[in-house]
C-alpha cells in the first residue's frame, strides 16, 4: 500500500497489545517478544523489511530497554539495506523515572492513542515526518499512573511476580509488575482515583479549559463494570476542575497477564488529534 508501514513490537502478556490491533488505521504488524520480554532484532528486521514501503516505516517503542536494544539494533540493520526507518518512543508513565526495566519513564497505556493517531494519518498518506511530528505531539500531551490490586504469574515463574496482600495496592505499578511510588492500604474506588488523579494532572499540568480523551485501561483481571466505577469517579472530577472530556475509552488495552488494577491515561487533544481519534479502524478488537 501506498503510506507508511506502522509496526510496534513489546513483550507478550499485555494483550490486546500489540498483536490485537493490528489492522487498518492502526498497527502494520505487531512484533511480539516472548512474555515481558522484548522482541529479538530479528523479528524487527525481517517484519520491518516486509513492510517496507516507498514512504517509509516507522517504528512505535515502549522505553522499556529491552524493547529499544531490540528496535535500535533492527533499524541499524534496515537502514543498511537502504530501508527508511524513523522511531517513536513512548514514556507516558508518570509513576517512576527510572524503576527495573528503564532508564526514563516508562511507556504503558498511552501507546495506544500515538498508535491511533499516527495509523489514521497513514491512512490518509501522511509522510514519514508528518507521522513523527503527530506521534510526538501524542507523546507530550499523554500522561498514565497505574494501581495493581494483585500481582501476576508469568509462565517462566510459575509463581507470582511479587506478594502483596489482600488489603493492600501498590500505587504506580509497571506492567511488567515493576514497583510503583508506594505500597497503601487498599482506599475506595473514589480515593483510587484522586490519587491518579493527583498525580497525573499537575504533571503535564492539565489545565481548565483542556479538552482530554480518557481512558482508564484494566490490568487483566479486574472485571469491566468495575473499570466504569472508576470512570464515573475520574469523569466526575475531571468536569469539576473544568477539564472537558472529549472521548472516553473504558476497557483492556495494555494488560499484565491476569493483574487486577487498572491504570488512568490523559492525552490533551486539539483539533487535528480530536480528528484522528475520531477516525475508525479495522482491528480484530473493538477498542476504538
Amino acid at each position: 500500500a501506498n503510506k507508511v508501514s506502522i509496526i510496534q513490537g513489546s513483550g507478550s502478556g499485555h494483550e490486546p497489545a500489540h498483536t490485537m490491533i493490528v489492522g487498518k488505521g492502526m498497527l502494520d504488524a505487531a512484533c511480539p517478544g516472548d512474555v515481558f520480554a522484548g522482541p529479538p532484532v530479528e523479528f524487527v528486521y525481517e517484519t520491518t523489511k516486509l513492510l517496507n514501503s516507498p514512504m517509509g516505516v516507522l517504528h512505535i517503542v515502549n522505553n522499556y530497554t529491552g524493547d529499544r536494544l531490540a528496535f535500535e539494533q533492527g533499524r541499524e540493520m534496515c537502514e543498511m539495506d537502504g530501508i527508511k526507518v524513523e522511531t517513536l518512543l513512548v514514556n507516558d508513565d508518570v509513576a517512576v523515572k527510572d524503576s527495573t526495566w528503564t532508564v526514563g519513564r516508562r511507556g504503558v497505556a498511552g501507546n495506544f492513542f500515538v498508535i491511533k493517531a499516527v495509523g489514521a494519518a497513514s491512512e490518509k498518506g501522511a509522510s514519514l515526518e508528518e507521522l513523527v511530528r503527530i506521534g510526538n505531539e501524542v507523546i507530550a500531551n499523554v500522561r498514565t499512573l497505574g494501581i495493581a490490586l494483585s500481582s501476576c504469574t508469568p509462565p517462566v515463574k510459575g509463581t507470582f511476580l511479587f506478594d502483596i496482600a489482600d488489603d493492600e495496592m501498590e500505587v504506580g505499578i509497571g506492567i511488567h509488575g515493576e514497583p510503583g511510588r508506594q505500597r497503601t492500604k487498599l482506599v475506595s474506588a473514589d480515593e483510587i482515583v484522586d490519587i491518579m488523579l493527583n498525580a497525573v494532572v499537575p504533571d503535564l499540568p492539565f489545565k481548565s479549559g483542556d479538552e482530554v480523551a480518557l481512558m482508564i485501561n484494566g490490568l487483566g483481571g479486574t472485571p469491566i463494570g468495575e473499570l466504569y466505577v472508576l470512570y464515573r469517579a475520574a469523569h466526575k472530577k475531571l468536569e469539576a476542575q473544568g477539564i472537558k472530556v472529549f472521548r472516553s475509552y473504558v476497557n483492556e488495552y495494555c494488560t499484565s497477564l491476569e493483574m487486577a488494577g487498572a491504570s488512568l491515561t490523559l492525552l490533551k487533544v486539539n483539533e487535528e488529534l480530536k480528528g484522528l481519534l475520531l477516525e475508525p479502524a479495522e482491528v480484530s478488537i473493538r477498542v476504538f
